[in-house]
């Protein structure tokens, strides 16, 4: 099976799927990834009919790789492989929220659904399909599904926070998510982080510290904010939100990655978001 990822931090990606291996590949372009997508479908399509056939049998060249996130249906967890969030794509375990460190709280992989989460919540274990019915390290959530112990998602979804929003998720459908830069009070130093402006919630900027967390460290309201587009300086790219004594320094990546932010948040903070939302094709990443 053949899929095309939307991963804003992996563009022009693409899963090659199997029973026990997964495949992910990046190309440089949208038509170079279109090429190889239909040139992988058309190739395994007929090495099925020659196996079908009796014929040939396939040789298993599938590498697991782990730069992105694949999210697999309840009835497909334990039979495929699968594909692994890498360790640097989080910071916090992707079940309890807890923030990870090399000490207390370290890093592991759930072989069932490859999401990155903390001993606690990986102290499980459970026979895979895929890996001939052995038993393997899962999360807690995994485990309740694999032994039928299904829970109310509704309502654990109604005991959501604020903050308690998927940044890959969120990151798929937003108006702008980059990374940026947020200064201290100081403006000499401050805190790398993943900012997301959702598309169905455009006036609240949020702050993750890796693209993949489950959970933002913080949110800004930006209704009734000032954007003011900062000259450059010492090669910097900084911009800021200002509302009364209320100041935040952002600095980005590139000018052209400041003047997007500073376009979109002067849409938004301005309450005209439905305008946005007509035009907001122009601003996909």
């Amino acid at each position: 099976q053949v899929k095309e990822m939307n991963d804003v931090e992996f563009p022009n990606s693409f899963l090659v799927l199997g029973k026990q291996k997964a495949l992910g590949l990046q190309a440089r372009s949208q038509e170079e990834m279109e090429a190889w997508i239909q040139i992988i479908s058309l190739t395994l399509s007929g090495i099925w009919r020659c196996r079908k056939a009796g014929r040939t049998s396939v040789i298993d060249v599938m590498l697991k790789c782990g730069f992105c996130f694949l999210q697999y249906e309840k009835a497909e967890l334990g039979k495929r492989a699968p594909q692994w969030i890498r360790d640097k794509m989080v910071s916090m375990c992707m079940r309890c929220k807890e923030q990870f460190n090399p000490f207390t709280r370290r890093r592991h992989h759930c072989r069932a659904c490859g999401y990155v989460v903390c001993w606690k919540c990986s102290d499980y274990k459970a026979k895979l399909e895929y890996d001939e019915n052995r038993l393997n390290r899962v999360c807690r959530d995994c485990y309740s599904v694999l032994q039928g112990q299904l829970e109310n998602e509704e309502k654990e979804d109604r005991k959501k926070g604020i903050l308690e929003k998927d940044s890959a998720e969120v990151s798929g459908r937003s108006l702008m998510c980059s990374f940026l830069q947020l200064l201290d009070k100081s403006g000499k130093s401050g805190t790398r982080g993943w900012f997301v402006i959702p598309r169905d919630e455009p006036l609240v900027l949020y702050m993750y510290a890796a693209p993949q967390d489950v959970k933002a460290q913080t949110s800004i309201p930006l209704l009734g904010y000032q954007v003011n587009e900062l000259p450059q300086n010492d090669s910097r790219h900084m911009f800021q939100l200002v509302q009364s004594k209320l100041v935040y320094t952002f600095v980005a990546e590139s000018e052209e990655q400041k003047k997007r932010w500073v376009e979109i948040i002067n849409w938004v903070a301005n309450g005209e978001n439905a305008l946005l939302g007509e035009e907001s094709d122009e601003f996909d990443d």
